[in-house]
């Protein structure tokens, strides 16, 4: 099996793992905030925004 055909498979798997993780972070941010650090929640929100953008686009 030749490599390119890997390619799509990877790219899957990369953007599998990008959501679980975006997810897990989301979690995180949710508990801080419950906590009372709304600008820190804040902040990380903003990153996470990064990611639906691009979301998007792939």
């Amino acid at each position: 099996m030749p490599n390119s055909d890997l390619l799509p498979s990877l790219l899957f798997k990369i953007n599998e793992n990008q959501l679980a993780l975006e997810a897990a972070i989301m979690e995180l941010t949710l508990w801080v905030e419950q906590r009372g650090a709304t600008e820190v929640g804040g902040s990380i929100r903003s990153a996470l925004q990064t990611i639906d953008r691009n979301e998007e686009f792939i």
